[in-house]
């Protein structure tokens, strides 16, 4: 049995859940709705206030899908109620991000500045200059957005410049060693 398949997922108050045929379901809580198809051949029950994801057999098909179903059934409840939030720091001289409206753009060495639209239920702040944080109920598009914006300039090991995610930790190199 998955370790994680087999978990319950307890629905807090507030929080509606629709499971409608070829597993066509909708989370709605207070932060927003949510909805998505997921596998088939997974039965997804509600029982007292709770999740439960079953499969049908112990094929190696079955087994991929398990923990998969119901680890994307959880990030769905933890959106709705809670969201998700990304944090990326700007390192290096004359590096810097702005907002207005939904437009962000960032001036991070090039001969231009960058300019990137928010996605539908994705909104990024900026914190300074140098603090940018993405934030939805949609832990995937949230995760995208975030790598969009770390791609326009990653971190580079020599000087640590570019955009990092704030838990992440730059492995610096040494420069060329002068005689």
């Amino acid at each position: 049995m998955s370790r994680i398949g087999k978990m319950p997922i307890t629905v807090p108050g507030g929080v509606d859940v629709k499971i409608g045929e070829n597993n066509q379901v909708t989370v709605k809580g207070p932060k927003g709705t949510l909805e998505r198809t997921l596998p088939r051949d997974m039965k997804i029950e509600l029982e007292n206030g709770s999740l439960v994801v079953t499969r049908p057999s112990d094929l190696k098909r079955f087994k991929s899908l398990h923990g998969l179903t119901r680890t994307l059934l959880n990030n769905m409840v933890v959106g709705v109620t809670d969201g998700y939030k990304k944090t990326l720091e700007i390192n290096g001289v004359g590096y810097r991000a702005a907002k207005s409206g939904n437009k962000l753009t960032l001036t991070l060495g090039y001969s231009h500045p960058v300019e990137m639209l928010d996605p539908d239920g994705v909104t990024a702040e900026v914190e300074g200059n140098n603090k940018i944080i993405v934030t939805g109920i949609d832990k995937e598009k949230v995760g995208q957005y975030a790598a969009n914006i770390r791609e326009k300039r990653p971190p580079e090991p020599y000087k640590g410049k570019g955009i990092k995610y704030d838990t992440e930790r730059i492995r610096r190199k040494a420069g060329k060693s002068g005689k």
